[in-house]
């Protein structure tokens, strides 16, 4: 028999370690004296300290140690125990792995007043596709050339506008950093979207630049002052008039009307003047018949544009009244619509 003091050195268990594992039940002495309560082992026992002592430094859980002590006489089954220990250590280490990958970008984000947002290429793709028709062309006002990305909450809000009309889509995503309303230039837009393919889009944006990968491509920012979008959209929640239309048939409708023509500051556009009877139902308003107090007049072209970019299905028409816009949405999606400014006619 050896005393407790000896199993300790045998085994690199302290003696403090041995008195736990006898009162947890792992590693019970061969006797114990009653008068003094000095712990005797077998020599046997010694093996089984010695397990204990080298699955303790490997951070095996109390519970599976007595498994392994117990099963000490079937060296397959202990085998077992190490190799499912070691695959939750190799887990475990990779988890960490990411963990401080994580930390450490979120520590490159601060220092470099970065945000970066992560979501599927193909969800970026439709937003871009969703929105890119309503950015502005007029030479005179080159800032609306331009998407807005406007990142917070857990979601990536794309906004085009030219004055006349309004395009929005979110989508959801993984951002690091703090929100952030970054103006991109219309040409940078244009070659991102071609390269959206399968798989992430990762979008890096400081104070003045954006870089997309894996796209690999990268621009500065526009220094300006993007028009409110939420404001408008506040002023525009409570549509009177819901309509929801068939998009390919409102569209050949459209497309087939008389078209009467206007002109605006010199330039010319045609005019689609809208008329909503009791029932729900979408008419096209002919010349003739236009009134300014019951009719709500579009550009064609927009309108177009605006179905173009809604969805294939059913769209759905809001509007509250002739002098206030029109908004194109997709039934029960609020990811994504356009507003139309009436225009004269």
């Amino acid at each position: 028999m050896r005393g407790i003091g000896e199993v300790a050195r045998a085994s690199g268990l302290s003696v403090s370690a041995l008195r736990f594992y006898d009162t947890a039940g792992v590693l019970v002495p061969a006797e114990v004296d009653p008068a003094t309560g000095y712990r005797r082992y077998r020599d046997d026992q010694v093996r089984a300290a010695r397990l204990i002592a080298g699955l303790r430094r490997v951070g095996m859980p109390v519970a599976e140690i007595a498994e392994a002590v117990r099963d000490l006489n079937d060296p397959a089954s202990v085998r077992r125990r190490l190799d499912a220990h070691r695959r939750r250590l190799e887990d475990g280490l990779a988890d960490a792995q990411r963990e401080l990958l994580r930390i450490h970008t979120l520590l490159d984000l601060e220092e470099k007043l970065m945000t970066r947002v992560s979501l599927p290429a193909a969800h970026l793709a439709a937003s871009i596709d969703a929105v890119r028709f309503a950015a502005g062309r007029d030479p005179e006002l080159p800032m609306l050339g331009s998407i807005l990305a406007d990142v917070r909450d857990g979601v990536l809000t794309l906004v085009a506008t030219d004055r006349f009309r309004l395009a929005v889509a979110t989508t959801a995503a993984d951002i690091e950093g703090p929100p952030i309303r970054s103006v991109l230039p219309l040409a940078f837009v244009d070659e991102l979207r071609p390269r959206l393919k399968e798989g992430a889009a990762i979008l890096d944006l400081t104070p003045d630049r954006v870089r997309v990968e894996p796209a690999s491509i990268e621009s500065e920012l526009l220094d300006i002052d993007y028009p409110d979008h939420r404001r408008l959209l506040d002023a525009f929640s409570t549509p009177t008039t819901r309509v929801t239309v068939d998009t390919a048939a409102l569209r050949s409708r459209v497309e087939a009307a008389p078209v009467a023509t206007r002109e605006h500051e010199g330039t010319p556009y045609e005019v689609t003047v809208l008329g909503f009877d009791p029932a729900g139902n979408v008419r096209l308003v002919p010349e003739s018949e236009w009134d300014d107090t019951a009719h709500l007049s579009v550009n064609r072209e927009f309108l177009l544009q605006a179905l173009d970019a809604g969805a294939a299905g059913q769209l759905l028409l809001e509007l509250d009244g002739p002098i206030k816009p029109l908004a194109v949405r997709v039934p029960g999606d609020n990811s994504r619509f356009s507003i139309l400014m009436p225009v004269r006619r």
